[in-house]
């Protein structure tokens, strides 16, 4: 089992050999497909107790998503979170499997490029609290940040995403204004 720690994104490495699905479908998998591979992984109590979690930092382990997408098994300390990014041209799913997970939306597209200072309207934030056995799936350009608010205990979260990931952008925010600050490729993860 390859696991990493303490960083903002997941690194790539090999594939889990405790995943509780192979990724053999022909077709890409739909955002229901990615949502259904999310929930069973997160009942999966023997897989979820397999990832080791670090008091200080996520930890992640990478599973064989369905299709040929990318999924993770991820450990969220207290306090921790993603801060606002988004999955650029892939949908995506998760489902919390131990604790409890904020994810704080905005419910508006985004420009994909070409900018770099957004103001925001009044009426586009979403909050979602997301108890174990809680997710939701999301669609291509989907801004958020996902947070464990806890003060003393650890969420655990299981994520998919097709296609695999190929760029995070990752924004800052004050009030309503939402500023690009970086742009990662699968290759700055490695």
């Amino acid at each position: 089992m390859s696991v990493s720690r303490t960083a903002s994104t997941p690194a790539l490495s090999a594939p889990a050999s405790s995943s509780p699905v192979s990724s053999s479908a022909v077709s890409a998998p739909t955002q229901a497909e990615l949502l259904d591979f999310a929930r069973r992984s997160a009942a999966d109590t023997e897989l979820i107790a397999s990832l080791p979690l670090d008091p200080e930092g996520r930890t992640w382990v990478r599973l064989n998503g369905p299709g040929g997408s990318e999924a993770w098994l991820i450990g969220w300390p207290p306090g921790t979170g993603t801060g606002w990014h988004d999955h650029a041209d892939s949908v995506g799913a998760f489902v919390t499997a131990a604790g409890e997970l904020t994810e704080n939306s905005l419910a508006a597209r985004l420009p994909t490029d070409g900018w770099k200072t957004l103001e925001l309207t009044e009426d586009v934030d979403r909050v979602r609290q997301l108890p174990i056995g809680k997710g939701r799936s999301f669609g291509r350009h989907h801004v958020h940040e996902v947070l464990n608010e806890s003060t003393e205990q650890h969420a655990i979260s299981v994520h998919a995403y097709y296609p695999p990931l190929p760029r995070i952008r990752r924004y800052s925010r004050t009030g309503p204004v939402l500023r690009l600050e970086q742009v990662e490729r699968p290759e700055d993860w490695q």
